[in-house]
Order: C-alpha cells, then structure tokens, then sequence
C-alpha cells in the first residue's frame, strides 16, 4: 500500500526586497508535501530548494512525481535516500516522513533523532545587500538583535561591517560572500574584517574552486556553505575550512543533515545550520541540527510578512522549539 503524497506549492512575501550577491528576492517560493497513511494520520515537509543548482517548485515537484509509486506505507528514511539525490525534493519528503513517523509512534521527533533534550537556540539575524541608507536603517532597527549576518559581495563587503560597527557597534558579526571573493580578495580585506571584529567568513570564493584556499592562514574562521552539500562533500573541505553550514535543502532532508552533523565533527569541523528561506515548517526540522551547532541562522521567518499558525516562536533572536501542531 502507498503511502498518500499532497504536494503544495506555495509563494510568502518578505517584508522587503532582499539581496544577496547573486541577485534580489521578493518572495520565498515553497513546495510543502504532506505523506498521509491509512489511518489518517499526516506528516508535512517544506523545501525551498537550492536556487543556484537549477531548483525551483516545479522540478521538486517533477522529482517526486517520478517516485510517488514507490512511497509504500512501510518507506524509510534510508529507502528515501536511494530514491531522489540530495536536494530540496528529498528534504520534503524526509521531514513530512518523520513527522509522520513521530505521529505514529507517539513521540516527538527530537526524541526519535536521539536528542536527550531540545533548548531555544541564539539565531543570527541578516543584514542583506542594499543602499547605504538601507542597510544602515536594517542594522538600527536589529539593534536589540545580538547576532548580525551581514551579506556581501565583490565590491561591497568592508562597508558593510563599517557600517553595522556604526549603528550597532554591541553586534556580533558573520559575514557571508556568497561565492563572490577571490583568493587575493580575501586576503587583502582579512586584516579589516579580523580588526573589526568579524567571528566568521562564509563562502569567501566559488563552489568547486575551493581549492584556492589551500595554504591560506586565516584569522578569521572560515565557513563552507555552497561548498558543503552533504557528507560526500567534506573530503575536499578538510583543510580548507574550519566549519560548514548545513541547510536541509542542501543536504536533502533532516536524515542526512544529522549524519552530516555527526561526520563533519569527527573529522573537527565547527557546526553551523543556516536555510534558503521558508516558513516555521522549514525551521523546525532544522532546529533540531542546531542543538549541536555553534552558529545558527534560522531567521527565515523573521525576514518575511506572515508565517504559518502555529509557527515557531522567537522571542527576540532566541528560537524556541516548534509549537505543538507545527512539525514533529
């Protein structure tokens, strides 16, 4: 018997545009899939994708399509793990799998992951590209927010630290590039970002040229976010960073960003878990990683109009767990 597979795909507006070094968003688009049994019961997933390999809505949703027939009632997440690559088809179907799972058995789903408790976890708040004028008035008005994540891009990068000293000077800082430096660029800014205080540099250069690293003395922690997809990607990472970022929508659901997690500390990387945007339905499953992980940047919801009811709950930039009724 198969198991019942609803797929969704759903468009939430940030509250204002938001730009990366790759361009500019609007909205966050989603695919939500729920997994339904034979006695009713209901498991929910959300996936946004990842955007600079190609996904979107419609080929999550072309990628379930293609495995709807082999969603027996008795699927595991290991089975999920033979049926679709890692990417956002697979983290939706893997979280709506262990909500339902955790429904099923009566527990929660940090329990069933082996986690002896859950606690609110410090999320980073970020600061995306813009004028000058608007990224000075995001930075004041996150000024009760401890922890900024300042976007950055080729050209503007030191100014943007600049300008979060300036209107928050009390912030702790993590820059992201979003695979727009070089090997030269890095090393000439390194000084500044360490002089004002930068904790962590993401993705300084481009996916698949991480190689340009090599040899490279940092001050400044480096983290690999595009870089790190899964645990098959953490052999070219060795050496070249000190901590990677883990997204479910990246590694293809919650199953494989635990054992990513567990991987990615035996071999001494620091954690970090971050998303692609969503609602409290994306977080949630990701909460969970973040109980192992130093940085944690699961501000999705903070940065859009509406979220989901019931929906996580941030009391300033503390997460807490999900609400009863949200996931798992």
């Amino acid at each position: 018997m198969l198991l019942e597979c609803t797929l969704a795909g759903e468009s939430w507006p940030l509250r204002e545009p938001f730009e990366i070094s790759r361009g500019v968003m609007t909205e966050i688009k989603v695919l939500v899939v729920r997994l339904r049994d034979e006695q009713g019961r209901s498991g929910y997933g959300e996936a946004t994708g990842v955007p600079y390999k190609g996904e979107t809505q419609a080929t999550m949703a072309a990628q379930i399509e293609a495995v709807r027939g082999r969603l027996q009632v008795d699927l595991g997440s290991a089975d999920l793990m033979t049926l679709l690559p890692p990417g956002g088809a697979r983290n939706a179907l893997d979280c709506a799998l262990w909500d339902l799972r955790a429904k099923q058995a009566g527990r929660s789903a940090w329990q069933m992951a082996g986690l002896s408790r859950v606690d609110p976890v410090l999320t980073a708040y970020t600061i995306g590209l813009g004028s000058e004028a608007d990224v000075r008035r995001k930075i004041r008005a996150a000024r009760h927010l401890p922890l900024l994540k300042l976007k950055a891009d080729g050209t503007r990068h030191l100014d943007m630290v600049r300008f979060a000293r300036e209107e928050h000077p009390a912030a702790r800082l993590v820059i992201d590039a979003n695979q727009a430096w070089s090997r030269e660029l890095l090393e000439r800014i390194l000084p500044e970002l360490q002089a004002q205080g930068v904790e962590l540099i993401e993705q300084p250069v481009e996916r698949g040229h991480d190689a340009a690293l090599d040899g490279l003395s940092s001050p400044i922690p480096l983290a690999a976010d595009e870089s790190c997809v899964d645990r098959g990607s953490l052999p070219e990472l060795v050496g070249r960073y000190q901590y990677v970022n883990i997204k479910l929508d990246k590694s293809g659901g919650l199953t494989e960003g635990l054992a990513l997690a567990r991987e990615a500390k035996r071999l001494g990387f620091g954690l970090m878990v971050g998303n692609m945007g969503g609602t409290s339905l994306a977080m949630a499953p990701a909460h969970l990683i973040a109980q192992e992980c130093a940085y944690v940047d699961l501000d999705g919801p903070m940065l859009m109009s509406a979220d989901r009811s019931p929906a996580m709950r941030y009391e300033g930039a503390m997460l807490e767990g999900a609400e009863v009724g949200l996931w798992g």
